[in-house]
């Protein structure tokens, strides 16, 4: 089932007269919206840059607009998903020297000359990545293949850490490259998880993991499904907080 937290909606005290900042549960994913009520007769909904924008009739209650929004959620969530791969200018230049954050800490990227393989050296004091390059411009995609390999060593882990307190056997796993969704479940295809969560605390990637795991139990978001996320982890508010808030300013490259 995807999900994935929306970066939070602008700060409410910036907003102009007669607009608030609220967000709304779309299937797994918190999406941020901003409500404007005017002289309108119908609910409408734009999507552009600045993310969900909803304006609705004075009249509306709270209720029909959230209906409105939950009846649209798999469109909102694919045109949130088209203009987040638009935002060229957060995009990263891969040079040398570059830091990166990797399990919640500073990584130092290395560019040298080589056959496009990768160096780790995470005993130093400062934990560092060397990109050995055939050509400058295969830097994204050697980057990529590293912290791809890392992940999944990561993420099988965990998954093999938790799958037994659930009473299950690890599922298959397969990463990820969605732009804004850390995980799904399937009870036939198994777990998905983004790989750019190596790019998060340790604590945030289990709790996506924990999150997921919870789905081959219960395949929705009901009361019950929260109880098992929070027996398999018990602080899986907090690191649900954690990843909102980091997931606006996840690398990009």
């Amino acid at each position: 089932m995807p999900w994935l937290p929306e970066a939070a909606a602008s700060d409410e005290h910036s907003l102009p007269a007669g607009e608030t900042a609220r967000t709304i549960e779309l299937g797994e994913r918190t999406v941020a919206y901003i409500l404007r009520r005017a002289s309108r007769r119908t609910i409408g909904l734009t999507i552009d840059h600045r993310g969900l924008r909803v304006g609705a009739p004075r009249r509306a209650s709270l209720r029909d607009v959230e209906t409105m929004l939950l009846r649209h959620g798999r469109w909102i969530g694919e045109k949130l998903d088209e203009w987040s791969t638009r935002r060229a200018h957060e995009t990263l230049s891969i040079s040398d020297g570059l830091q990166l954050p990797v399990l919640g800490g500073p990584l130092r990227i290395r560019l040298a000359i080589g056959a496009n393989r990768c160096v780790w050296n995470l005993q130093a004091g400062e934990p560092t990545l060397t990109l050995c390059l055939r050509a400058p411009t295969d830097a994204p995609r050697v980057l990529e293949k590293a912290l791809r390999e890392k992940a999944r060593e990561l993420f099988a882990e965990r998954l093999a850490h938790y799958a037994p307190l659930l009473g299950v056997t690890p599922p298959a796993l397969s990463l990820s490259s969605a732009r804004t969704r850390w995980g799904s479940c399937s009870l036939r295809s198994g777990i998905h998880l983004n790989w750019r969560l190596i790019h998060f605390p340790p604590e945030v990637t289990d709790y996506v993991v924990t999150h997921e795991l919870a789905h081959l139990r219960e395949m929705n978001h009901s009361p019950r499904f929260w109880a098992v996320v929070a027996g398999l982890y018990p602080d899986y508010r907090a690191a649900r907080l954690e990843l909102k808030r980091l997931a606006a300013n996840c690398p990009q490259w």
